[in-house]
Formats: structure tokens, C-alpha cells, sequence
């Protein structure tokens, strides 16, 4: 039987694409919730019509309560005051949640995980498979290169994006910083202006570009003396966001309630 997927914030850049991802029939999910804010011009409008494609028959609603009790799965690109008011509701109901919302106050985190304590949750700062991959690479590299290397992580996206840096910046940098026994917040440096003096060796530096319509895009540099690693991420659409979050949403649909990330979506954690 199809997997019932809702979307949060459909309307929304991410959500077009998810949209368009589940019509493309990728995965065995069907789409049974469009939710967007009570004010969106598209309330009551088809999903499929608002597509270009044939109706789908599920229309745009602003009512979230009764949009979730149609879903087994929600996937929530919502900014963070929505997404703490759909994670109520999915716990509620029983729901489970994939997560994609960066930006949250330590308020709002807190609200959060209040929220989440008793549902399956999958959240992540970036669902595609390179992303996640590269974690993983990271990872090795601060083993390896970290003691002896300036550590710079810097990102860029498009000129819409609120909140700096970017959620996978900062989960690249707490990757970066686990492998090395460091505290990222002890060490993170987030940009530099003026007479900053020299650079402290343990520090993480963070630099950010909000431009035009960049995808995304993440690397994070290991420099040594005489050599220097990059790795990067570049994002060309965000499709490779929604198919991971639509892949998030199968795998997550048979598992107990509990917080887990992409890496255990794809098997990349360690035993």
C-alpha cells in the first residue's frame, strides 16, 4: 500500500519541487495533504492544475489540523514558527515528521523537541545523498588532516535565503568539530572584519554569499602547510532535496517513534 505523504509549506520552493517529485511516481508514496498559510492565494486551488499537469484532486488548504489526519508521513520545509506549530499537530495525531526547517531560536528548538519526543522524526539541514555522503567524508578528513589544518567552511545560496550560515554550514562545522573533540560553538568563528589579530589555530572559520539564485552550495577547506584538501557540495536543483526527503519519508514510515537524521536513512552511520 502507498505510503500518505503530506506537505507543509507546499507552495514554498521546496515544496513545489516535492510536489513534483511525488507526480513523477519515483517512490511508492501518494500525495494526500498540500498545506499552506490561511492567506496563500492558493487555498482551494488543484495541486496538479497549479503544476501544469492533470488535477490531482488535492487541493491547497490552509487548515493543517485536518489536512495531517490524511497523511502517515508530513515533510515540513516551513519556517520555524510553523514548523514548531505542525510538529504539535503531528504529535497529536501520530504522526511522523521529516524535517527540513533550519533557523530555529534556541526558544523555538527548545518548542521543538518538546513537540517531537514521542513521534518519528527525521530531520536534517539537507536531505540530498552528496550532502550526506560528504558528512561522512568530513569526518575522516578532521581525523586525519584536523590537528594540523585551518578549517574554513563556506557557503552560498540564493539572495532569498533568511538565515546565515546555512544549516548545512553549520552541520558540516559540528561534523568537523565532533571528529577533532572540539565544541563547535567554542570554536566557530562567523566571519571577520577589521584588526582581527592572528588566527587562532583551533578556530573554524565561517564565511557566507546570498546571491542571484544559487542553489547551494558548501565547501569546507583543510589547509596545511604545503597542501591544501577542499571538499564541496554544489547543488544544481533542489530535486536532489526533495527525492531525499521523499526517500526520508519511506524509510522513515516503518520505524518506532525516535529523532534520526539522513544517516540513518542511508546507512551511513557507523556501527
Amino acid at each position: 500500500m502507498s505510503i500518505k505523504v503530506g506537505i507543509a509549506g507546499a507552495s514554498g520552493r521546496m515544496g513545489r519541487m516535492l510536489l513534483e517529485a511525488i507526480a513523477a511516481g519515483e517512490h511508492d508514496v501518494v500525495l494526500t495533504a498540500a498545506i499552506v498559510r490561511a492567506d496563500n492565494a492558493l487555498c482551494g486551488v488543484d495541486t496538479g492544475v497549479w503544476l501544469g499537469a492533470s488535477p490531482s484532486g488535492i487541493v491547497f488548504s490552509e487548515d493543517a489540523r485536518v489536512a495531517i489526519d490524511e497523511v502517515d508521513v508530513l515533510i515540513d520545509f516551513t519556517p520555524p514558527d510553523a514548523a514548531v506549530v505542525n510538529a504539535q499537530y503531528c504529535a497529536e495525531r501520530g504522526r511522523s515528521l521529516v524535517s527540513g526547517t533550519t533557523g530555529f531560536t534556541v526558544a523555538q528548538a527548545e518548542e521543538f523537541r518538546g513537540a517531537t519526543q514521542n513521534l518519528a522524526l527525521c530531520q536534517a539541514s539537507n536531505f540530498s545523498t552528496g550532502v550526506n555522503l560528504a558528512y561522512r567524508l568530513l569526518a575522516q578528513a578532521a581525523a586525519i588532516l584536523g590537528a594540523e589544518a585551518d578549517i574554513e567552511i563556506s557557503e552560498a545560496h540564493h539572495r532569498h535565503k533568511v538565515d546565515a550560515p546555512s544549516g548545512t554550514a553549520i552541520a558540516m562545522g559540528e561534523v568537523v568539530a565532533g571528529a577533532l573533540g572540539r565544541n563547535l560553538a567554542e570554536v566557530a568563528v562567523y566571519g571577520r572584519e577589521g584588526q582581527t589579530g592572528e588566527r587562532a589555530g583551533e578556530t573554524i572559520g565561517f564565511s557566507t554569499i546570498r546571491a542571484g539564485d544559487i542553489v547551494g552550495e558548501h565547501t569546507v577547506t583543510f589547509a596545511a602547510q604545503g597542501e591544501r584538501l577542499e571538499i564541496t557540495h554544489k547543488a544544481s536543483s533542489r530535486m536532489a532535496f526533495a527525492r531525499g526527503a521523499i526517500r526520508a519519508a519511506v524509510w522513515l514510515n516503518n520505524q518506532k517513534p525516535g529523532l534520526y537524521d539522513m544517516q540513518d536513512v542511508l546507512g551511513l552511520k557507523e556501527n
